[in-house]
C-alpha cells in the first residue's frame, strides 16, 4: 500500500511538469528560469519554503533532537530567526533592485549588473560556486529518497536513488521554474501535514506516567556555547541562498512581498516547531531507560509506520519524498541558470543564443548536474544527509549573504569588493571545514564575517562607484511598480 502511494505520488509530480511544460515551452528563458515574474504570494511562500526544508527538516533535524537533546534546538531557532529576517530586509530590496538592474533573473546577474560592470567575472565566479555547493546539496536529496525507499519498502537503495532522480529531473527538465514552484506549493503542503500529524499522535500513544525519563542533560538546552552559537549561525545561511531568495525575484508585484513573508514565515515556524516536536517525543515513544532503541536517522519513519495504518503512513512518509524533491529541483534549476544564462549565453554564445536554445542548454545542464549528484549520493564516503545538507549551507551562506546584503544597502559598494567578499567567505568556509571542524563551530560563521569584512575593505581601498552606478540605486531604492 505504501509503494502504491509512493507511485502515485510521483506519477503527479511528473504529471505537473509535463503541464508546465506544454504551457511554457515556447516562453523563452525568463519564463524558463524565473516562471515570467508571475508567481502569486502563496504559491512563492510555500515554494521557497520547500526548497529550504529539504529531507533534513524530517530525518536530519529530528534525528539530531533524538541523539543529542535539546541543545541542537537552537538550529531551528536560527533558522527560523534568518528566515524571517531575508523576508523583511532582503527580499523587498532585492525584487526591486533585481528589476531596476536591467530585469535580472539570475543572482549573478543581478550582482552583475547592480555595479554596471561588462566584466564577467562576477558571473564566472558565482557559477563555479553554485556548480559545487550545489550538487553536493542534490545529492543529501537523493540520498533521502534512496533512504527512505530502503527503510519502507525494502528496495535496494541506489535503484532507489536512480528512480527519485529520474522523477527530479523529469518535471524539473521540462516544466522549469513554474513546475518548480508548483510542485514545491503542494510538497509544502505535505510536509507541514504529515509534521503535524506525527507529533500529535504520538502524545496520545505515549505513557507518561510509566515513561521513564531522559537525562538531564538530554534536556539541558544551554549545556554547550558552541551548539548554541553554531545553530544560530545557521541562520546566516538564508542571505545568500540562490535557490531561495530567487523566490523574491519571482514575485508579480511588489505589494505581495508583505503577504508572502507572512505565509513563508509562519509555515516555517510550523514545520520547525513540529519537527523539533518529532525529535523529543520520538526519543520518549523509543526509549528505555533513556537509551534510543531504533536509529535516529529513522525516527519520523518509524514514528509514522508505528501510529498509522499503511495507507495513511505511506501518504505522510510521501512527505520525505517532497522535502527531498522540493529542494533538489530549486537547487539544479537555480545551478543550470547561473551556468547556462550567466556563462554559456554571454561568454561561450556571444549573446547570440536564442531563447528556445537557451531553455533546451538549461535543460541539459539540469541533467549533467543531477548524474554528478547521484554519482555523490551513491558513494560509500559521501557522509550523513544532515552533514551534506550542512556542508553546502556554509559555503552559500558565506560566500553570497554578505555581499547581497551590502549590494541592498550600501551605496559605496564596488564590484571589487563584490569580487573580494565572495572569494574569502567561500575559501573560509571550506579552509575551516577541512582544518577546523574540530572547534565545533560551525563554519558557515568564520566564513560569513571574513566575507563581509573583507569586501568592505576592499571597497574602501576601490575607487568610488560612478555616478551612473549610484543613480541606479537610488532608483531601486524608490522603485515602484
Amino acid at each position: 500500500m505504501e509503494l502504491i502511494v509512493f507511485i502515485l505520488y510521483l506519477v503527479f509530480m511528473i504529471g505537473i511538469g509535463v503541464y508546465f511544460f506544454l504551457r511554457t515551452k515556447n516562453g523563452g528563458e525568463k519564463m524558463y528560469f524565473l516562471g515570467g515574474r508571475k508567481m502569486g504570494p502563496w504559491v512563492t511562500a510555500l515554494s521557497a519554503g520547500a526548497s529550504d526544508m529539504s529531507a533534513w527538516v524530517l530525518m536530519g533535524m529530528p534525528a539530531a533532537i533524538f541523539a543529542k537533546g535539546l541543545g541542537q534546538i537552537w538550529i531551528p531557532v536560527g533558522l527560523l530567526l534568518g528566515y524571517t529576517l531575508s523576508w523583511i530586509a532582503e527580499a523587498p530590496r532585492l525584487r526591486k533592485f533585481s528589476l531596476a538592474a536591467n530585469d535580472s533573473i539570475t543572482i549573478p546577474q543581478y550582482l552583475t549588473n547592480r555595479f554596471l560592470s561588462k566584466s564577467k567575472v562576477l558571473q564566472v565566479l558565482c557559477a563555479a560556486v553554485f556548480l559545487f555547493a550545489y550538487t553536493i546539496y542534490a545529492a543529501s536529496s537523493i540520498k533521502a529518497c534512496g533512504t527512505l525507499f530502503h527503510t519502507v519498502i525494502g528496495i535496494d537503495p541506489q535503484i532507489a536513488m536512480y528512480l527519485a532522480a529520474a522523477v527530479i529531473i523529469a518535471y524539473t527538465f521540462f516544466g522549469g521554474f513554474s513546475a518548480v514552484c508548483w510542485t514545491d506549493f503542494f510538497q509544502g503542503l505535505l510536509m507541514l501535514g504529515a509534521l503535524m500529524l506525527a507529533p500529535i499522535f504520538a502524545l496520545g500513544a505515549i505513557d507518561f506516567s510509566v515513561t521513564t525519563g531522559q537525562t538531564a542533560a538530554y534536556w539541558n538546552a544551554f549545556a554547550d556555547w558552541k551548539s548554541v552559537v553554531s545553530g544560530l549561525g545557521w541562520g546566516l545561511g538564508y542571505f545568500g541562498m540562490p535557490h531561495i531568495i530567487i523566490r523574491f525575484l519571482s514575485l508579480r508585484s511588489q505589494k505581495d512581498v508583505k503577504k508572502s513573508a507572512g505565509i513563508g514565515i509562519g509555515w516555517t515556524l510550523l514545520i520547525l516547531g513540529f519537527a523539533t516536536a518529532v525529535g523529543i517525543l520520538g526519543r520518549i515513544l523509543f526509549s528505555s531507560d533513556g537509551a534510543a532503541s531504533v536509529d535516529s536517522s529513522l525516527v519520523f519513519i518509524e514514528m509514522v509506520r508505528k501510529l498509522f495504518p499503511a495507507i495513511v503512513s505511506g501518504i505522510l512518509l510521501s512527505a520525505i519524498l517532497a522535502a527531498s524533491m522540493s529542494t533538489a529541483d530549486s537547487q539544479l534549476l537555480s545551478a543550470a541558470s547561473a551556468l547556462t544564462s550567466d556563462v554559456y549565453r554571454p561568454i561561450l554564445r556571444k549573446n547570440k543564443a536564442g531563447d528556445k536554445e537557451m531553455q533546451w542548454v538549461g535543460r541539459g545542464v539540469v541533467l549533467l548536474i543531477a548524474v554528478a549528484a547521484l554519482v555523490i549520493a551513491k558513494s560509500p564516503g559521501s557522509g550523513s544527509i544532515m552533514s551534506l545538507v550542512e556542508n553546502a549551507w556554509g559555503i552559500f551562506g558565506a560566500a553570497f549573504g554578505p555581499v547581497i546584503l551590502l549590494s541592498l544597502y550600501w551605496k559605496r559598494f564596488t564590484f571589487s569588493g563584490a569580487v573580494a567578499g565572495i572569494v574569502a567567505g567561500a575559501a573560509v568556509d571550506i579552509l575551516w571545514l577541512v582544518f577546523l571542524s574540530s572547534t565545533g563551530i560551525y563554519e558557515i560563521i568564520p566564513g560569513f564575517l571574513m566575507s563581509a569584512i573583507v569586501a568592505v575593505v576592499v571597497t574602501l581601498l576601490s575607487p568610488k562607484p560612478s555616478a551612473e552606478t549610484e543613480a541606479l540605486f537610488d532608483s531601486a531604492v524608490s522603485y515602484e511598480d
